[in-house]
């Protein structure tokens, strides 16, 4: 190993040369239950116009990013925004059911207004902070943080170095796996990270100490 004047190490140097890695989490377009202020989950409902459009405009943006590989929920949601940004970059989207929503349980297909009446201490106790199973039935964060770590240990950690992967989810998931990544608490990443908003993402990259998210809800 040779070193410089300064005595730094040449290979210290080639190594910060090195670019790197990052992540792109995206959240999917809008679709006809977001328009319609239903509760999803695993329900898998469609882009709406606008959604698509989203999608499209999306994907434009993100060809400066130099994305490498694309990994996605295979919810038609996320994986039709995911197919146009594959399009855009040239690269075949990789589905992987551990990136879909969060399941809600006994709330999906019901309206935000439905749930707030029929079911106005749980909302209170997770508006509060408590993490329940949504919909009785459903996940809680806890379960999602669970799958997305799951995700980051097989697939996150096999990223080259100073690789881009785009990762194409939901607004619950998405946040979950941001948090995982940089070590924050599901809790805190909850109350202090406002949700993606559609086809909005998040910029995450690896430092030595580990990774930031150095974006939030960018659009462009």
């Amino acid at each position: 190993m040779s070193t410089t004047a300064g005595g730094e190490s040449t290979d210290s140097r080639a190594a910060e040369a090195v670019p790197p890695r990052r992540i792109i989490v995206l959240r999917h377009g809008q679709t006809t239950f977001n328009a319609a202020g239903i509760w999803q989950g695993r329900l898998d409902a469609p882009l709406s116009d606008l959604g698509r459009q989203q999608a499209q405009e999306a994907a434009a943006a993100l060809t400066a990013y130099g994305i490498d590989v694309i990994y996605t929920s295979d919810l038609s949601r996320a994986l039709d925004t995911a197919r146009a940004l594959g399009a855009a970059v040239g690269i075949d989207p990789v589905c992987d059911a551990r990136l879909r929503e969060i399941d809600v349980g006994e709330w999906a297909g019901m309206t935000t207004t439905e749930v707030t009446e029929q079911f106005p201490d749980e909302q209170a106790a997770i508006t509060a902070g408590d993490d329940l199973r949504r919909g009785r039935t459903g996940e809680s964060v806890a379960h999602v943080a669970t799958r997305v770590d799951a995700f980051i240990e097989d697939v996150v950690s096999t990223l080259p170095p100073g690789a881009t992967m785009a990762v194409v989810s939901h607004g619950v998931t998405g946040r979950a796996l941001a948090a995982q990544l940089v070590g924050m608490q599901q809790g805190v990443a909850w109350h202090c990270l406002g949700g993606l908003f559609n086809c909005h993402w998040a910029q995450l990259v690896e430092h030595r100490s580990g990774w930031r998210i150095e974006g939030w809800n960018a659009d462009r």
